[in-house]
């Protein structure tokens, strides 16, 4: 757990970020990583606000298994609801499936994404629609934004006395697109996770509408703490770049409340076939190989 201002504190893991925002008694888990980390957020939250500390909810910035993880477990443990964007809830109730990652688009996550579930959790009863016409009620301070592109209902959160966004994966402050820049966790404002990411055009609005807001600190949903980001988010901004090609570049998911609508043909993996021609070879040759002997 690291500290990034005096309400916010960022629990960090090798695949994504969740915040504990607010002071004790009245605070808010923001995220909640991948499946299995309940027991690493709770010791968190008491080491920050004491034992027994229980916060007034879970918000979440969209529903991807590597923020809503752990979100079913923690809420009934604490007996506490669960907060999304209205275009999320499907999502989260079981009435839709999220798209599915495409592991075509360039770079090293988006191959990585093969491993990866394209479903989430199901909170059923657990999950409230987040009124984003108002700050939230529960800490001081802060704005929702809604922020698509990443998912239909992706959320990103600022507090404007001090300039901190917390941007979920509306930007990342690694490139997840390099595997050397993934494993050394160089931090630099980078476009969301590509292969998750599934209308373009919007993620390039949602980012210039938070560099608009000029944040001082960033805590992103993948990557360190950034300081000092007002400048860079903006020069990110104008230059942002869409992916080369993939699977939703030149055509996005279309979704509405009840879930997706329509999903683009997937463009063309060769990956699969070339690991099944190789290990096919592989296993020619061994067999060859003992006949031989």
């Amino acid at each position: 757990m690291r500290e990034i201002a005096r309400d916010v504190a960022a629990i960090k893991t090798l695949i994504s970020n969740a915040y504990l925002v607010g002071e004790p008694g009245s605070w808010i888990l923001l995220d909640t990583l991948t499946p299995g980390n309940a027991r690493r957020i709770k010791e968190a939250a008491e080491a920050r606000f004491g034992p027994g500390a229980k916060p007034q909810c879970i918000v979440l910035t969209h529903g991807h298994f590597d923020h809503a993880g752990s979100a079913r477990s923690l809420a009934d443990y604490w007996g506490v609801n669960v907060y999304a964007h209205r275009l999320e809830l499907p999502y989260l109730t079981g009435r839709s499936g999220y798209p599915p990652l495409d592991p075509t688009a360039p770079g090293f996550f988006s191959a990585m994404s093969r491993l990866f579930p394209s479903s989430t959790v199901n909170l059923g009863s657990r999950v409230m629609i987040l009124d984003t016409d108002r700050p939230l009620p529960w800490v001081h301070g802060w704005d929702c934004h809604f922020t698509p592109g990443h998912s239909p209902g992706h959320l990103s959160f600022f507090k404007k006395e001090e300039r901190i966004l917390l941007a979920g994966d509306a930007v990342t402050t690694m490139n997840l697109d390099s595997l050397f820049d993934t494993l050394a966790t160089r931090q630099q404002i980078c476009r969301p996770p590509v292969p998750g990411t599934t209308n373009w055009i919007q993620a390039r609005e949602s980012v210039r509408k938070l560099a608009a807001l000029r944040p001082d600190v960033i805590g992103a949903g993948h990557g360190k703490p950034m300081f000092h980001t007002a400048n860079e988010l903006e020069t990110f901004a104008q230059y942002f770049t869409i992916p080369a090609s993939g699977r939703y570049v030149n055509e996005p998911v279309l979704a509405d409340e009840s879930g997706i609508k329509y999903v683009p043909p997937p463009a063309p993996d060769l990956v699969p076939k070339i690991a099944g021609g190789v290990f096919a070879a592989a296993i020619g040759a061994a067999l060859l190989r003992k006949r031989r002997s």
